[in-house]
């Protein structure tokens, strides 16, 4: 998230589409890193955060206002739409 608040704080369009265990991110506490400060700092720049539905499911989990439940489709349209992907 960090990567992503900077490449929007430098003037690039960013959209991240969380899988598997990274749908958990809202759940997450670091007591060095603070999470669910760079989720908020993301979404206060503009940027785009979405949530696999099946991987939410999966751990019965619902999406929220800052990662809505999301499909393979929204997945598929924003590769479409990107000219460059980055994968951590």
């Amino acid at each position: 998230m960090r990567f992503a608040v900077t490449a929007k704080k430098n003037g690039h369009e960013v959209k991240v589409f969380l899988m598997g265990e990274a749908v958990e991110i809202e759940n997450l506490h670091h007591e060095k890193y603070d999470v669910a400060a760079q989720v908020q700092a993301f979404c206060e720049v503009g940027g785009g955060i979405f949530a696999c539905g099946t991987c939410l499911k999966s751990r019965n989990l619902e999406g929220s206002e800052a990662c809505p439940l999301s499909t393979m489709i929204d997945c598929l349209k924003i590769v479409e739409w990107a000219d460059k992907t980055v994968t951590f």
